[in-house]
């Protein structure tokens, strides 16, 4: 599948035409950001593992039933998935306080949560994605009510299936975000990865970060939270 003229650059991946308007190509790059792009850097092979950790996790999903945008993998960095138009929210899904949870609600990081926790955030990078809720949703005219109860049955059934399958492997998830998009059919699919840069992943006995915020908080070993992370998922050793 021969790429065509980019589309779209984000910060970790970048997304090409085909010559097919309904597929993509998206290439995984090593570029890592925080805190709305303040902090920058590299994280070697970065891209190379989160494509295929995603892909992985994809292939799950569609056999359980949650329709995805993968089409098939196409290289090391790059896939090729269904053009959507994506929702402009992010779906943060915690099972357990950390991050800007944590620090909203007072509660100490690693504190279970009694119940599973959804929230919606308005992709927009000048507003730095902020936190809303249904009403402001509606108000935007950003999801329809009914759209926005597909993305939380969707957003659940997608946790209780990553949670059951990590904790197997010694890992919890903490908390992760999810992006969604219509299909030119109006199908609403999940259209994003699922990789250590958008899921906070803990060794289940010793608590250690297996994830991004290695990076965002000077923690180091980084490289090496990412190798884990995929021998753990796919059960093979990195390269």
């Amino acid at each position: 599948m021969e790429k065509l003229a980019m589309l779209y650059e984000g910060k970790a991946k970048q997304m090409f035409k085909t010559a097919r308007k309904e597929e993509l190509i998206v290439h995984f790059k090593d570029d890592a950001t925080a805190f709305n792009g303040e902090k920058k850097g590299q994280i070697v092979d970065k891209g190379i593992i989160n494509n295929k950790i995603t892909n992985f996790f994809l292939k799950m999903l569609n056999q359980a039933g949650i329709p995805t945008h993968l089409i098939k993998e196409l290289a090391a960095r790059e896939t090729l998935v269904k053009a959507v138009e994506i929702i402009p929210l992010e779906v943060v899904v915690r099972n357990t306080a950390a991050g800007s949870l944590a620090k909203r609600l007072g509660l100490p990081e690693g504190t279970k949560l009694e119940r599973t926790v959804i929230e919606f955030y308005y992709k927009n990078d000048e507003l730095g994605d902020p936190l809303i809720n249904q009403s402001h949703i509606e108000l935007l005219e950003l999801a329809t009510p009914a759209e926005i109860a597909t993305l939380t049955k969707l957003a659940s059934k997608i946790n209780q299936i990553l949670s059951t399958f990590l904790a197997a492997r010694q890992v919890d998830l903490i908390d992760f975000k999810l992006e969604f998009g219509k299909t030119s059919a109006g199908e609403i699919i999940l259209a994003d990865e699922i990789t250590p840069d958008t899921c906070r992943f803990w060794d289940i006995e010793s608590r250690e970060k297996l994830d991004k915020d290695r990076f965002r908080r000077d923690l180091g070993g980084v490289e090496a939270a990412y190798r884990e992370m995929y021998k753990r998922i796919t059960g093979q050793k990195w390269q």
